[in-house]
This record gives C-alpha cells, sequence and structure tokens, in this order.
C-alpha cells in the first residue's frame, strides 16, 4: 500500500478518496480505522470528508485526539504527505499540522454545489500551468469559512502557502482562501472535494490535477505510473 486514508466515525469521502486514488489514477490504496497504527510503507496519507465524530465541540475536534494521529504528525514530520481533505482540512487545523482555523459559514448555509477555484503559484508541483488556472470542483460544507489572524495571515501569503482561492466567495472565508499548505509543502489542506471530479459522469474531472500534484513526490520515487489523464 501506498496511499493510507485515515477512516473517522462519520467520515463519508473515504470510498470516495480510496476509488480515486486506486481506480482512476492506479496507485494502490487502502482506508485505515483510526484507532490502527499507520502501515508501514505508507508513502502518502489522505485525511478525508465527512462528519468525523459528528462534528461534536466543533469540526474535528475530537478526531484530532484519535490514535492515529500521533502517528500522522510523525510521518508529516519526516515530510511525508498528508492531504486534508473538507473535515481532513478541518481536523489538519484543529491538529496543529496547518495554520488557522474553519468556523461556520458566512451565509449560515450548508454550500453544497461546484465552485470554481483559482489556482495559486504554491510550488513547482502546484501551480497553474500543471493544475490549470481555474478548476470547478464540487464543495459541501457548512464550516467552510477559513479564519487566520492578521500577522499569521501575512506569513502564510508571502510564504506562497495559499492553493487555492474560491472565485466568488461561498462561505466568507478570508482572502477568499479554498486551499493552503504548510511551509514546508509536505501538508495540503482544502475545503473542496477533488475526489468527487475524477470521473466522465462528475461534474468535471479537474480533480485529477490536484491528486496529481498531491502525489507526485510518489511517482517520482517509484515505478508507478499515473493511468488517467
Amino acid at each position: 500500500m501506498k496511499v493510507a486514508i485515515l477512516q473517522f466515525p462519520g467520515s463519508n469521502c473515504d470510498w470516495d478518496a480510496e476509488h480515486a486514488v486506486q481506480d482512476i489514477l492506479g496507485i494502490p490504496a487502502a482506508r485505515v480505522w483510526h484507532k490502527s497504527p499507520l502501515p508501514s510503507g505508507t508513502e502518502a496519507v489522505i485525511v478525508p470528508g465527512g462528519f468525523s465524530f459528528g462534528d461534536y465541540l466543533r469540526c474535528g475536534a475530537i478526531a484530532r485526539f484519535s490514535p492515529i494521529m500521533d502517528d500522522l504528525k510523525s510521518f508529516a514530520d519526516q515530510g511525508g504527505q498528508v492531504l486534508g481533505i473538507c473535515n481532513g482540512f478541518q481536523i489538519l487545523c484543529e491538529s496543529g499540522l496547518l495554520p488557522g482555523a474553519l468556523i461556520r459559514n458566512d451565509c449560515i448555509e450548508f454550500r453544497c454545489i461546484n465552485q470554481r477555484v483559482k489556482v495559486e503559484s504554491s510550488n513547482d508541483r502546484f501551480n497553474p500551468e500543471k493544475c490549470g488556472e481555474q478548476l470547478s470542483l464540487p464543495i459541501a460544507h457548512g464550516e467552510g469559512n477559513y479564519r487566520l489572524k492578521e500577522d499569521a495571515l501575512e506569513k502564510l501569503e508571502s510564504n506562497g502557502q495559499v492553493l487555492l482561492r474560491y472565485i466568488g466567495n461561498p462561505n466568507g472565508s478570508i482572502n477568499d482562501i479554498a486551499g493552503i499548505r504548510n511551509e514546508v509543502g509536505n501538508v495540503y489542506g482544502m475545503m473542496p472535494h477533488p475526489e468527487r471530479a475524477v470521473e466522465p459522469y462528475h461534474p468535471s474531472r479537474d480533480g485529477l490535477p490536484i491528486l496529481k500534484a498531491f502525489l507526485e513526490p510518489i511517482l517520482t520515487r517509484s515505478s508507478v505510473e499515473i493511468s488517467a489523464s
């Protein structure tokens, strides 16, 4: 197995993520229960969307204490690739692997739409040349309003840590931010769902370049080749 997809009580996008990585991109992947250790040989981790622990207290607040999170932090500290999608993004922020927090949408509504986003030049893998200047990706969240203190926001922007920005902000997120990375560039988080935009019958296939950018380090270290264009 190369990609571990974490599974919490209330996760509902873990199967979608596994399908996108394993069946569409052709990279071995498996779901890993939150009380299990992170399997040896894991080369990337996806923290999927859903409603971990029913979003009690606040989104991601309980999942951050799951046993597997210690392994995830060690994995990230050693340079392992980590992607948090929607609730996964919230969990990564709650656990301190990414800066900031996600709060209630300013419209006080659950937004479930296809959303246009702009790709920022964050690093050599995640940029408009490789991902496309604009993408159309599904969003489905009630707490996607990204918040960060002013000084930390200035640092985030100056370091080029913004991955995606909303075109027509659906939730009030500061600076239209839809996705970010850590300073090192191995931990990603985003509210849009790339795993829901990989099939011909999906609203778009714009999730493919997102997943390819995230998984590129695995591909350069192995003989596995992405099977979808």
